[in-house]
């Protein structure tokens, strides 16, 4: 059955001309349970031949659905199976050499980025776990698309600080390593708390355990498409603006449906999820902080901002829900400070603190994204800030994720050039005041009470 006429595609495509409206991602999940072995190498060569298999016809499928429709399709991504969990006996210099294969399979087919390199420890550590948070900082440091992600906690099972504190190490020593390039290991490494099985996106995307031998999700965008529906409304009220932004994203969620079906189809396999999320790029017109400002707030991080971003995400979710049977992945407004112009302008003019941030993610789509803070930073105060972060995620039944960059030599009104959508990072002040004692107890904070539900 065909679901779209000839007006969908010409809006479609003034919409795409004038607003920035593009798919931000395909992504191709693909489950690596059938390579594992107790060889290292026989693993490394069965996970090469299965991804460069699969997905060989990733790249053409998404440039012929381009061709076809007219749609940007900005990135082409495959994200695998934890890899924590295929990788059998491997010690921290095996786990390396499995990214350097995953690595290498994405170059063969010419992806962006891959993703899985990722460990689930919300509750406890395995040996498979340890062994690959102890190999994170060399695979992402000796490779190019590979991205890494550990889930630290959830709402069932509370936060594992043993493995926040973990993280902060890792963070730590990938800013090291990868210094004389801007830091950039840490733009690849991700913790989350209730981290979803079908994002996606990067850094954080993986093939959960529940999902199929091989499936499509898709991620839209089309911050630039809401702002100018808002600034079209005009002087509306606060119900009337959010059902402008509900209908804006069914259509936009709609034109993420029609690739994500057409892609599963060409590609023979199924269709997972639409994510909807606004991601936001550097370019001009293209912002969730615009967006914001267009509600009406005089500068992002105003008082007012945090109401503005509920509205917004609340609407975003209600439009996709309607637009598509098979929403997912995260699904709301990204705020990652980086890839949004808009963001960069508010802390750069002092609008916007990593503060106002925090509390803003407790409305919106993941969390402390793509924020540069000083290279000096404390192990102990990024350990700090996960905490903090991944605390929003667990008591409000989110998921939410810090991805932290701080930027070796740089400090406070700095700015490290992360190149492409990854934009450019003001290097934002932290607080300064030591947490350590309380990171130091180590163990696990408990899950909230609502985590009791069966």
């Amino acid at each position: 059955m065909n679901f779209y006429n000839s007006s969908d595609i010409l809006e479609t495509i003034n919409m795409i001309h004038s607003e920035n409206l593009d798919i931000r991602t395909i992504t191709m999940g693909i489950s690596l349970f059938d390579c594992v072995s107790d060889d290292t190498e026989r693993l490394c060569e069965r996970i090469y031949d299965k991804i460069t298999k699969r997905a060989e016809g990733l790249v053409k499928t998404g440039e012929d659905i381009e061709k076809k429709y007219g749609i940007p399709i900005i990135n082409k991504r495959v994200a695998v199976t934890p890899v924590s969990l295929i990788g059998g006996g491997a010690d921290p210099d095996g786990y390396v050499k499995i990214a350097k294969t995953l690595d290498r399979a994405a170059k063969a087919l010419g992806i962006n980025f891959i993703g899985g390199f990722s460990a689930l420890t919300q509750k406890g550590m395995t040996l498979g776990a340890k062994n690959l948070l102890d190999a994170v900082p060399q695979a992402l440091s000796q490779t190019d698309a590979l991205c890494s992600s550990v889930n630290v906690a959830s709402t069932k099972a509370g936060i594992n600080m043993d493995a926040v504190v973990i993280c902060a190490n890792i963070i730590k020593e990938l800013a090291y390593l990868t210094r004389e390039d801007r830091s950039i290991g840490c733009a690849k490494f991700v913790v989350f708390a209730n981290s979803p099985e079908d994002n996606p996106f990067m850094a954080g995307a993986f093939n959960g355990i529940g999902e199929p031998e091989a499936v499509i999700n898709v991620g839209v965008s089309g911050p630039g498409v809401v702002a100018s529906a808002i600034r079209r409304a005009g002087d509306c009220d606060l119900s009337t603006l959010a059902e402008t932004v509900k209908k804006t994203a069914f259509k936009i969620t709609r034109v993420g449906q029609l690739v994500a079906r057409e892609a599963a189809e060409r590609l023979g396999v199924p269709f997972g999820i639409v994510d909807l999320s606004l991601a936001p790029t550097p370019a001009i017109g293209d912002s969730v902080a615009h967006i914001i400002e267009e509600m009406g707030i005089e500068k992002c991080g105003g008082c007012g901002t945090t109401a503005c971003l509920a509205l917004l995400n609340d609407a975003v979710k209600k439009g996709g829900v309607m637009a598509s049977s098979h929403v997912g992945g995260l699904s709301g407004a990204f705020i990652p400070v980086s890839e949004d112009a808009g963001m960069i302008n508010a802390v750069e003019c002092g609008a916007l603190s990593i503060e106002k941030l925090e509390a803003m993610t407790a409305v919106c789509s993941v969390g402390l994204d793509m924020i540069a803070i000083p290279g000096d930073t404390p192990q102990a105060v990024i350990a700090g800030l996960i905490a903090d972060e991944i605390s929003i995620g667990v008591v409000n039944t989110k998921t939410t994720a810090v991805r932290v960059i701080p930027a070796y030599g740089k400090k406070v009104g700095d700015k490290v050039s992360l190149g492409g959508l990854l934009g450019d990072a003001p290097v934002m002040k932290i607080s300064s005041y030591s947490p350590e004692k309380f990171i130091s107890r180590g163990g696990r904070i408990p899950a909230p009470i609502h985590s009791l539900k069966n």
